[in-house]
């Protein structure tokens, strides 16, 4: 999982730990701020799959290519990648109230990483960004394993200091 990455204004390239991840994963998911098209074009190049969406930051190309709100469904769960969702305050209620139907949301915009449950059972996500902090000590992204209904081994993952 990853989001905002943000290339080529917050890095001039995706960390290679990340890129060494990519085709090894079953799924890959960007929750947005691409900026760029050339980045979406290297996660569709090097991804078995890839379920992505658009940000606020991303231009009319991507977002002709690319949904405000995309859906999976993997080894049992449901998923949602979405890349806004407001104020951290509250912000389990809302997205519950907004996706009942999902197990797992993936989100973006903050750059901060996050992981919580709602009330209802909804899995909340944002995998950080691999390209920039923002406020926090590394940048990051997530990796999890999803088998027979349930999501495990969600692990973030600290990128070395530029």
């Amino acid at each position: 999982m990853v989001a905002d990455t943000h290339l080529p204004k917050r890095a001039a390239r995706l960390p290679d730990q990340l890129l060494a991840e990519l085709p090894h994963a079953d799924v890959v998911f960007h929750a947005g701020d691409w900026v760029d098209t050339a980045t979406l074009d290297l996660l569709e190049s090097r991804s078995r799959r890839l379920v992505a969406v658009h940000g606020n930051n991303d231009g009319p190309r991507l977002r002709a290519r690319l949904p405000e709100v995309a859906y999976a469904e993997l080894g049992g769960l449901r998923f949602g990648v979405v890349h806004e969702t407001g104020p951290a305050q509250g912000r389990e209620a809302r997205c519950a109230a907004r996706f009942p139907d999902l197990d797992v949301l993936v989100f973006g915009h903050s750059h901060i990483p996050w992981d919580t449950t709602a009330p209802t059972g909804l899995r909340l996500l944002n995998p950080g960004s691999p390209t920039d902090r923002r406020r926090q000590p590394r940048c990051t992204y997530m990796t999890a394993t999803v088998a027979d209904g349930v999501l495990s081994e969600v692990t973030l993952h600290r990128l070395p200091q530029r």
